[in-house]
């Protein structure tokens, strides 16, 4: 009888990783994704309709220079199934490298700029397009602990840059000068977001997002708040108490500026529709995950969106399955601070009871820090993917359709809190908070000296330093 309890307790163990490792994907978002990223009818058409193996670049370019497509060019569809297969994986090779942690990086919209933030009081703007120089060195003002987001404006004229304090700061990125000190020789505007009832002390922004007009930006503060900034009018427009604890990301659904996504501590996403703003209520909640939510990413479609939290989990959600309240208590997690405990092993096999999401990837960790993830770009890649930092020292690239990790990126010493892919060429870099700024392509020369060697790893950028508390 012994033995048979002990077969029995091996097979349920399969069983729970089995269930861990199914991936369902709804049928919609399924073709949706395909639809931008694989070969449109008419490239298929011209080879046997009997072709297993994949079509390679030569093979559409010589295609459509015959003619077999139709005399037209290729199609967005076709671009990005080439992209998709030419996944930024080599390398890498240094961009920066600081003597503080990299916590933010983003891509300009036209890939011209890279803006990095560190911890402290720096950001730095690179040109893309000309060696990776820097373009803009920033010495913010009045940060408290360190840059928490930036955003850039969609002209990319101003960056937006935000901390644990309740002033956002706008500068300037197109000035003449190239050194940028919080006024000195340049002015940071300041947009005030504290009201009467707010303690200055005790405000931090998490998340900072321009609206795709550039007209207004949102954020989401440890206040458990959303608030609109009127650029115009210089005033907040609005101010929602959204949850019941930080909100830690929040950004616009689509062009529009009409809804707008959160994600808070207290594991929740929810969907507000400006246009029909009542009190403080939302449009609707997304229920699924089962811890804090670090970071949200439009797929900007005003549908959907994906979701990175400190359950391990990212989920990809649709707005038309959202709730208007939260039915069921979700299963409760055991204590534990994931930002300097190991995430307990049995909590991997929790499921939420009334998960409302469309489908869950797994494999990267969320310790220590805030961790962001993304689509992929839609015109190189037909956002076929999702990519995220890790804990583990590595970004994860997941297929959407799939959920199969299809690459995981190491060379790192210490957590990637975020990463940001090219919109239009195969490169994606990496902060991470060993101080690095890394750069991966699909090839590239190994004799470049800016290419970074195993013996440059780090595990923080100055050895004697220790952190009790990290964001």
């Amino acid at each position: 009888m012994r033995g048979v309890r002990r077969s029995a307790r091996g097979e349920a163990s399969r069983n729970a990783d089995r269930e861990l490792d199914r991936f369902a994907m709804a049928n919609e978002v399924f073709h949706l994704t395909r639809a931008r990223s694989e070969l449109c009818h008419r490239s298929r058409g011209a080879a046997s309709a009997r072709r297993r193996r994949p079509f390679s670049t030569f093979e559409l370019v010589s295609a459509r220079e015959s003619g077999r497509t139709g005399g037209a060019g290729l199609s967005s569809a076709d671009r990005a199934y080439v992209g998709s297969r030419h996944i930024p994986t080599k390398g890498p090779w240094g961009v920066d490298e600081m003597d503080s942690e990299a916590y933010v990086s983003q891509f300009s919209a036209d890939g011209s700029l890279l803006v990095a933030g560190f911890r402290g009081s720096r950001i730095r703007v690179y040109d893309a397009e000309r060696g990776w120089k820097i373009h803009k060195d920033i010495s913010c003002r009045s940060l408290q602990w360190t840059v928490s987001d930036i955003a850039l404006s969609p002209d990319q004229q101003f960056l937006a840059y935000s901390s644990l304090s309740p002033i956002v700061h706008i500068v300037n990125v197109q000035s003449s000068g190239r050194e940028s000190h919080a006024n000195v020789n340049e002015i940071h505007e300041g947009l005030d977001f504290t009201g009467n009832e707010q303690d200055e002390e005790d405000f931090g922004i998490f998340s900072v997002k321009f609206s795709k007009d550039g007209k207004e930006v949102v954020i989401g503060n440890n206040e458990r708040s959303i608030y609109v900034y009127d650029l115009a009018a210089n005033k907040v427009s609005v101010r929602i108490r959204a949850h019941k604890a930080d909100v830690n990301a929040v950004t616009f659904a689509d062009e529009s500026g009409n809804v707008l996504y959160s994600g808070s501590d207290d594991s929740l996403c929810k969907v507000w529709d400006r246009r029909c703003l009542v009190g403080e209520k939302s449009a609707g909640i997304l229920t699924g995950h089962l811890d804090g939510v670090t970071f949200i990413d439009s797929r900007g479609d005003g549908r959907y969106f994906i979701s990175n939290c400190k359950d391990q989990r990212i989920k990809l959600w649709d707005i038309r399955k959202m709730s208007s309240g939260v039915r069921t208590r979700p299963m409760k997690m055991v204590d534990w601070d994931y930002r300097w405990m190991p995430f307990p092993s049995e909590a991997h096999h929790f499921k939420h009871p009334d998960d409302k999401s469309v489908a869950t990837y797994r494999g990267h960790s969320v310790l220590r820090t805030l961790i962001r993830c993304y689509f992929s770009p839609i015109h190189s890649t037909g956002q076929r993917y999702i990519y995220t930092g890790s804990s583990d020292k590595s970004v994860h690239i997941y297929d959407v359709v799939t959920g199969k990790t299809i690459e995981r990126l190491s060379w790192h010493g210490s957590v990637i809190r975020d990463c940001t892919w090219h919109p239009y060429s195969p490169t994606l870099v990496t902060s991470s908070w060993d101080g690095y700024l890394a750069r991966w392509e699909t090839s590239g020369n190994n004799d470049d000296p800016s290419m970074l060697a195993a013996d440059k790893q780090r595990a923080r950028p100055y050895a004697q330093y220790e952190d009790l508390f990290m964001m």
